[in-house]
């Protein structure tokens, strides 16, 4: 009966009351010997520290499994769909993404005005870049200085003849992406201004009764609650009509403009002529940049055009905005007076970008020079205007068509 009774107790101990009971100088022992052996095996495989031992256990000894079952927030914490909060493999090689585009962004970017290119972009001798506006506007500087312009990094003389454009660089800074300056979402560099001009809906947009008066200004996702609710379409005439009046005015200058140049166009006498203008310096102390034509005929007299750069400023490379102003001079002598009605535009062997304005001098014997008038380049002297001026200075000469009438008296 004792026999029974001690082999089911044996059978209901648990595994571990099996195995015999150490002491605490042989488990001492036993932690020193794994120790020892554990150091040796790692000394003899060439200091690679894991021969014969599992990758999975190498960090903690113990297999995947029973590390899972020691620790169960092991596998969460490693596995790679586990979001962590950027913490996995996914939210680190996205880290790594955002880190290498702002890098390549900032190594393609311009030497001058640290922005990616929207057109251009070009380099010197050494590599290094610049996009088409401050190239252009370097050539310019160095025009109105009278010196050989060169490169913001090194130093090495660029002209159009010795940088040449980066279709490598120029492709690569159209795929990086770019932060919209309304919405704040990246997209390709490529397609940026598309979608900033007409698919953003955090655009600033007009009323469509801004003619009238409405000064809304505002996101374009607005616009069609602001225009169901404007004030305006309600308005009176009289309340309008000091916008409408403005918006005659210039109606009436550009209508007076198309008039007069069809009345030119009736004249018995006209002429027009493809020239050419090239820099030249003034003999004073300080000397000037100005632009002359050769001679050329017209109505059997001799004339040249003359330009020069912001009114014959001291010191024009101090200045963002630039304007062109030029004359005609008559060269030969007249008994009679000739009233001359004349203005720029562009011509065959030309690329500038040029508005009409019709400008009329009345040449005598003694009034053979015209006032200076502005050459009206886009925008005005806005920053357009001053960038298409940037772009002529850096030509070696400014092509363009002088027409010219003669009104017989």
């Amino acid at each position: 009966m004792s026999t029974v009774e001690s082999s089911s107790s044996a059978v209901q101990q648990p595994p571990s009351s099996t195995l015999p009971m150490l002491g605490d100088n042989q488990v001492s022992t036993m932690q020193l010997q794994m120790q020892a052996s554990t150091s040796s095996s790692s000394s003899s495989g060439g200091g690679n520290g894991s021969v014969g031992v599992p990758l999975d256990t190498q960090s903690s000894g113990e297999p995947p499994a029973k590390k899972q079952m020691l620790d169960p927030n092991a596998a969460s914490s490693s596995s790679p769909s586990s979001g962590g909060g950027g913490s996995g493999p996914a939210g680190a090689r996205s880290g790594t993404n955002e880190k290498l585009a702002y890098r390549i962004s900032t190594a393609l970017c311009c030497a001058v005005c640290l922005d990616l290119p929207k057109t251009a972009m070009y380099q010197c001798q050494m590599g290094h870049l610049m996009c088409a506006a401050c190239f252009t506007h370097l050539l310019a500087d160095g025009r109105l200085r009278d010196q050989i312009a060169t490169c913001p990094n090194c130093r090495v003389e660029i002209s159009k003849s010795t940088a040449s454009r980066n279709l490598a660089v120029e492709k690569a800074a159209s795929e990086l992406p770019s932060e919209c300056q309304f919405c704040n979402k990246e997209f390709p560099y490529k397609s940026l201004e598309r979608h900033e001009q007409h698919e953003c809906q955090e655009r600033p947009t007009k009323c469509k009764y801004h003619r009238i008066g409405c000064q809304w200004r505002g996101p374009y996702h607005e616009t069609t609650e602001h225009e169901r609710n404007c004030l305006h379409p309600q308005k009176s005439g009289y309340e309008v009509m000091a916008a409408l009046e403005a918006h005659d005015v210039k109606i009436k200058e550009e209508k007076k403009m198309f008039n007069t140049l069809i009345d030119l166009l009736s004249y018995e006498k006209i002429i027009f002529n493809d020239l050419q203008m090239k820099p030249y310096r003034t003999d004073e102390y300080v000397h000037k940049l100005f632009y002359e034509t050769a001679r050329f005929s017209a109505f059997n007299q001799q004339w040249v055009v003359k330009a020069r750069i912001n009114n014959s400023q001291r010191d024009p490379h101090q200045s963002n905005e630039r304007t062109i102003t030029y004359q005609l001079i008559l060269k030969t002598k007249t008994s009679t007076p000739m009233s001359i009605h004349f203005f720029a535009l562009k011509g065959p062997f030309s690329d500038m970008k040029v508005s009409t304005q019709i400008y009329k001098h009345e040449f005598t014997e003694t009034s053979t020079e015209s006032d200076y008038y502005v050459l009206p380049l886009p925008d005005g002297n806005g920053a357009s205007g001053s960038s298409e001026c940037n772009r002529m200075l850096a030509n070696k000469g400014i092509n363009f068509r002088l027409l010219m009438f003669l009104l017989n008296k």
